[in-house]
């Protein structure tokens, strides 16, 4: 078992933070060719191929017991799910603001930490997700208006999220981060192959498959290869840190995926959309700002006093 160093797992979630929204907008890149399921195989095909070797140069054991396997068959279609609802939600919304919908999640997860984990969560903590789930509420107004259902799409990925990072909680302080990530990979690679067999049958349009230029492919290979790092990143952190600390720093995500859709899209937040991301922002920098200082006192208060002398 690993011993709680809730820093150590900020900075761990932050890298994932900087890395996700990156593969995202790659993503929403291939998504104007390229069909949802064949997106969603190179990006865990690559996973399970990059991470096998290091499994094996580690000598790492696959003999889990039968919980650890359900957990991961659990985590694995989850992930699918969750990635294959983003994926879509980005062919019709800017980056920043699917992924600020998305945001519900921490609340959502905040909750399940609480309820299901029996996690302490005290008032300020809670008192910002609340915050930020307004502010998503604002993000996701001007988008319904202007697409539909199609917005409401980051909701179902923020509650396959919880679920998905519930789940890895559980079983995070039991299995090596790279075992994990190469069994879900090849898992999820084994159950979307099966899809595309079954779509191709059917002759359906998700299964198309198009090889259009070495750009694309370059495309694919880097984001499985962002994707895996940064899950990665996230499966450690939870190691180090309970879920209803590391949910409300994830809104960091946001700025950086503006950043990113701007350079990539031109795409800015605007209106209410614009003014729902900077309430999330701030909810989330004030609950990074409190653990901080939190931290601070609980590290002073276990540093030995120098007795007076004499």
């Amino acid at each position: 078992m690993t011993a709680d160093r809730p820093l150590l797992g900020i900075l761990l979630m932050l890298g994932f933070c900087v890395l996700a929204p990156l593969g995202d907008g790659i993503a929403k890149l291939l998504g104007e060719t390229m069909a949802l399921l064949q997106i969603l195989i190179a990006r865990f095909a690559v996973q399970a191929l990059a991470l096998a070797p290091l499994v094996w140069a580690q000598s790492k054991s696959l003999r889990f017991s039968r919980r650890i396997w359900r957990l991961t068959v659990q985590r694995t279609v989850l992930h699918i799910i969750g990635i294959g609802a983003m994926f879509t939600s980005l062919r019709y919304l800017p980056l920043a603001d699917a992924i600020a919908i998305a945001f519900v999640m921490p609340f959502i997860m905040l909750l399940l930490g609480k309820f299901v984990l029996e996690e302490q969560v005290g008032p300020h903590r809670l008192a910002a997700c609340v915050v930020g789930f307004l502010g998503t509420l604002l993000v996701i107004q001007p988008n319904f208006v202007s697409v539909g259902a199609a917005a409401l799409l980051p909701l179902l990925v923020a509650v396959v999220f919880a679920l998905f990072m519930l789940t890895t909680r559980q079983m995070a302080k039991e299995v090596d981060p790279i075992t994990l990530q190469a069994v879900s990979g090849a898992l999820a690679t084994g159950i979307l192959l099966v899809g595309l067999l079954i779509g191709r049958a059917v002759d359906s349009p998700v299964a198309a498959m198009v090889w259009d230029n070495s750009v694309s492919v370059m495309l694919l290979l880097a984001a499985g290869l962002i994707g895996t790092v940064a899950h990665l990143l996230m499966t450690w952190s939870l190691r180090f840190a309970p879920s209803a600390t590391l949910a409300p720093m994830q809104y960091l995500e946001i700025p950086f995926a503006t950043v990113i859709g701007y350079l990539l899209f031109r795409d800015l937040p605007k209106g209410l959309a614009a003014l729902g991301i900077a309430v999330t922002v701030s909810a989330g920098l004030y609950i990074i700002m409190r653990e901080r200082r939190l931290g601070q006192q609980a590290l002073a208060s276990q540093t030995p006093q120098t007795p007076p002398a004499a």
